[in-house]
């Protein structure tokens, strides 16, 4: 669910930017969108998750105005860097879903 929210989110804003024609400053937003579609996707989460977070982090410093949806989103794309793409996403198809088991007493 969280990916979910994320990924269209960032491709969302991505989208907007673009169709606004405003060029100054659009890369970091087609970067967003690029990690958007990756984190929809669920392949390499926790490396796109921390992309996306760090370019949010660059667009909350550096364009005015879009400050509070730009943290948001940074704070999601870190906290999916943090807790991996889940079970229904490509990276588990690849690599396998990862568990963690709690020690035997």
């Amino acid at each position: 669910m969280l990916r979910l929210l994320a990924g269209s989110a960032l491709i969302n804003r991505g989208i907007a930017a673009a169709s606004a024609g405003a060029y100054t400053g659009l890369a970091p937003q087609i970067v967003g969108a690029a990690a958007g579609l990756l984190i929809l996707g669920g392949l390499w989460t926790p490396v796109v998750g921390v992309l996306a977070g760090m370019v949010e982090a660059w667009i909350a410093f550096t364009q005015p105005g879009t400050q509070s949806l730009a943290i948001m989103l940074a704070g999601l794309g870190i906290s999916l860097a943090m807790i991996g793409p889940g079970a229904w996403s490509i990276d588990a198809r690849l690599y396998g879903r990862k568990q963690i088991l709690p020690q035997e007493p």
